[in-house]
């Protein structure tokens, strides 16, 4: 049953190809994990040459195969403009992700005092001043100061009335939706009480919000583990998960969730059943471990054309493989185990797909066993850590 989702833990499952959604079944099934099946961003489809209808209608090919008669999520991507909403409002997606970032302004943690009295000009600075620095008492999240306040309003006062106005769109064309707010794509990451100060602006702005993003500390990039401090994340987690349940009424949102797996069981410990994960081109990673253990030749021209393509795919991620430390190995699938390898293939997804995409398919669809079994043992690593408490 297609339906949105709420507050109940959840998984999102992107897929690329159109034809993961077998093995993202087998993995979910029996778990406490409410699964997003259709996933995937504007970018994504520019990429993939996929609508938001042919996203949709593959998946649910897969789920009526398999009988699935439980709920199930579908996920409007990383939507940044008004006009981004209505094609996945008419193919019936039921979770909406507004990513606002070019709307925050990073140069916010840095700003010297008399710029950041400059550009809080543009807000209503004795309102906002009157709501939050009158606190009592501090909280685990900290407490606003006149300079803290006025970094967090210029970082993200405007990304918060964006997601607002996509939010209002949304109220207009369909009934019923989850919402959620992301901010992980930016250079700056969300203190905690950053995290405090959007979730209560957007609450006063009348947004029901599923669930919020932060752009958490240390770096989170595509298809490899966690790159930073993990005692200092276990620290910063303990406290956006305070915040979180101070409010009560959404849950934390972990993006470029694939792969992360030093990181799950921090979340299970936090966060509990107040989390939502997202992934993406991990399932892709997959389907090229199939063409390396079956396909070689094919997977070679893949790879080939991923280290010619790099440089220029990259620049829309947070990526930081280099080509010149790509390893040197007749292995092919043990290419899909190194960190460097896994991000130009993961980055060039869409060029690979431009030029072999057809033979992609069908190489996938010949070896479609092995592919729904390395999906399968693959997530059911992810789901098995995020379930664990620490």
């Amino acid at each position: 049953m297609l339906t949105p989702l709420g507050l109940s833990p959840s998984f999102g499952f992107g897929d690329r190809l159109g034809l993961a959604t077998p093995g993202h079944i087998a993995a979910v099934r029996g778990t406490k994990f409410a699964p997003i099946f259709s996933q995937q961003s504007v970018r994504e489809n520019a990429r993939t040459g996929r609508t938001p209808q042919q996203v949709m209608d593959d998946a649910r090919r897969a789920l009526d195969a398999a009988g699935w008669d439980a709920p199930w999520g579908a996920d409007a991507d990383h939507l940044k403009m008004l006009e981004d909403i209505p094609p996945f409002v008419e193919a019936g997606y039921t979770f909406f992700t507004v990513d606002p970032g070019e709307y925050v302004d990073n140069a916010a943690d840095t700003d010297l005092p008399e710029m950041l009295r400059q550009k809080i000009t543009g807000f209503n600075w004795e309102e906002l001043s009157e709501l939050y620095l009158h606190e009592d008492a501090g909280q685990v999240w900290g407490r606003f100061d006149g300079e803290s306040l006025m970094r967090a309003v210029v970082k993200y006062e405007r990304a918060i009335r964006h997601a607002a106005a996509m939010f209002k769109r949304l109220s207009e064309a369909k009934d019923g939706f989850d919402f959620e707010m992301s901010v992980d794509e930016t250079n700056s990451p969300t203190t905690p009480l950053e995290h405090f100060f959007i979730a209560s602006e957007l609450t006063r702005l009348g947004v029901r919000f599923t669930s919020l993003a932060p752009r958490f500390i240390g770096r989170f990039e595509k298809g490899v583990d966690y790159i930073g401090d993990l005692n200092a994340l276990d620290a910063e987690l303990a406290k956006h998960a305070a915040v979180t349940a101070h409010f009560g009424t959404y849950k934390l949102s972990l993006h470029s969730g694939s792969d992360k797996f030093s990181v799950y069981p921090l979340i299970a410990k936090h966060w509990g059943e107040r989390i939502h994960v997202k992934t993406a081109g991990t399932s892709y990673l997959e389907a090229l471990r199939v063409l390396a253990m079956h396909e070689p030749d094919l997977f070679l021209e893949i790879y080939s054309l991923g280290r010619e393509r790099y440089e220029t795919d990259k620049r829309t991620y947070h990526v930081s493989a280099k080509l010149d430390a790509l390893p040197k190995t007749d292995d092919l699938p043990s290419l899909l185990n190194d960190f460097h390898a896994r991000e130009v293939l993961h980055v060039t997804f869409g060029s690979a797909l431009a030029e072999w995409g057809a033979q992609l398919r069908a190489a996938l669809a010949k070896h479609e066993a092995a592919y729904y079994d390395g999906l399968k043992t693959h997530f059911d690593k992810h789901l098995n850590l995020l379930k664990e408490r620490a």
